[in-house]
């Protein structure tokens, strides 16, 4: 009781655990916010899946991944298997922060300015089409060359999330460049998902897509900025997009740019509204009464919540709301079903000879050099755009290694682009994932000998 007492003295109430858990539950949300933590994550579940698809669990990792799930009401329903429930279903939540992020930075972030936003922008369409003229003069026909849209994915939280580890050796703008450019990237990713791995479409079902993401427009142009209706359409705008042939994440992506990211209130409004509540909640403060049966300070909180979802934009509260749930559940859901292959010790080296594997590996890591580094040197030297006074062109050269990490998005495409060809999907797989890893070791190392020698 007397823990209690001293508690409201100091206007704070405490559970008798709270302080406990308090004490356990802080160093652990600490953790979870850090921006390396959703890299590490990833790259655990990945070593996980790998063993798993190397052990004597091989085969209750592979029964896992087909089995059955199935949606059915009434009459109706909708079946698939496990991993492509991962695939289909729970990405699209990724796609729809990925759709999020990139309606932000394009009004107010770093694609806002052109002036900002060029030198990214360039350097990730030359990170983009190097990669993919490099598979492809490994692979120029045949079956194999349906994976070309394969290393031009860059996976932002391992490439962000290795550059943080440098953050005190390197440029706050350094690291504002590669999310810049990992944000284009992810929006040039969609555009190749949705125009070139498309292989049938059933317009019946697509005109009906259609029409719903029409619906969701208007429901923008009209102010409506209740989340429940664009969630209950869009559910809606993924069934048909999967019906229709065009992959059913695309869908994530449509419903983030419909989000409206204007607020009801400005903050001059809302201040006026705010500092006038507090009145009224100060003014009904009793001292003998809780909160709980106080009617005048239950209405004040309740119009003071309201109004701060009014000052906050639809697109804002959403992206907050989804970062970590997408961070530390989705991907990494995602890299546990699709990261695990089988390796063969004795067929290792005919694997890595492969050209699908050569075609990926040396465009994620050779590509994305010569990409990004080269379109930079040649937008800066014309003019287009200017190196931030704060970076040096060696740190640009240094962020274009760790671009190479494809690992999230560049799956996600092989898993699309060889869909009917398991032995070329191994082999993506296993370049994917050998890229990924030498283009992180290469690019932290360069990054850190450049920044030794400032």
């Amino acid at each position: 009781m007397k823990q209690i007492t001293e508690n409201q003295d100091s206007g704070i109430y405490h559970a008798p655990w709270e302080k406990s858990f308090e004490k356990v539950i802080t160093p652990f949300e600490e953790f979870i916010h850090r921006e390396t933590t959703s890299g590490m994550l990833l790259m655990g579940t990945a070593i996980l899946a790998l063993v798993l698809a190397n052990s004597a669990l091989a085969g209750f990792y592979s029964h896992t991944l087909h089995i059955p799930v199935s949606i059915s009401v009434g009459g109706w329903s909708l079946e698939k298997t496990l991993h492509h429930w991962v695939n289909d279903g729970l990405m699209t939540l990724f796609f729809f922060v990925v759709g999020l992020e990139l309606k932000r930075e394009i009004l107010v972030g770093e694609l806002a300015d052109w002036r900002k936003a060029a030198l990214p922008m360039i350097a990730a369409i030359g990170g983009m089409l190097a990669p993919a003229l490099i598979y492809l003069a490994f692979n120029p026909d045949g079956a194999a060359a349906h994976g070309w849209g394969i290393p031009m994915a860059t996976d932002i939280a391992f490439a962000i999330g290795a550059l943080v580890l440098l953050a005190r050796r390197v440029p706050r703008a350094l690291i504002t460049f590669l999310v810049a450019l990992a944000i284009v990237d992810d929006l040039g990713a969609v555009a190749v998902i949705a125009i070139f791995y498309t292989e049938t479409l059933v317009y019946d079902a697509l005109w009906i897509a259609l029409a719903l993401f029409g619906v969701l427009i208007i429901f923008n142009r009209a102010g409506i900025r209740r989340i429940s209706p664009y969630a209950i359409v869009s559910v809606f705008l993924w069934y048909f997009l999967l019906k229709s042939g065009v992959h059913a994440t695309i869908a994530g992506v449509l419903g983030a740019f419909t989000v409206p990211a204007i607020p009801k209130y400005d903050p001059q409004r809302f201040s006026r509204q705010v500092k006038n509540l507090m009145n009224r909640f100060d003014k009904s403060y009793e001292s003998d009464k809780s909160i709980m049966n106080n009617v005048e300070m239950r209405s004040v909180v309740q119009t003071l919540e309201n109004s701060i979802l009014r000052v906050g934009a639809p697109l804002q509260r959403l992206e907050h709301a989804w970062h970590l749930p997408v961070a530390f559940l989705v991907v990494p859901v995602f890299a546990l079903f699709n990261a695990g292959i089988p390796l063969q010790l004795d067929s290792l080296g005919e694997t890595l000879s492969n050209p699908v594997t050569l075609g990926i590996g040396v465009g994620l890591i050779g590509g994305k050099f010569i990409g990004i580094t080269l379109s930079s040197w040649v937008a800066i030297k014309l003019g287009i755009a200017e190196l931030p006074p704060e970076i040096r062109f060696t740190q640009i050269a240094g962020v274009s290694l760790l671009a190479g990490i494809g690992f999230t998005m560049a799956i996600f495409i092989a898993d699309l682009g060889f869909a009917a060809q398991p032995d070329y999907l191994l082999m993506a797989k296993t370049g994917i994932l050998s890229a990924s890893l030498l283009a992180g070791i290469s690019g932290y190392i360069w990054l850190r000998l450049v920044a030794g020698g400032r």
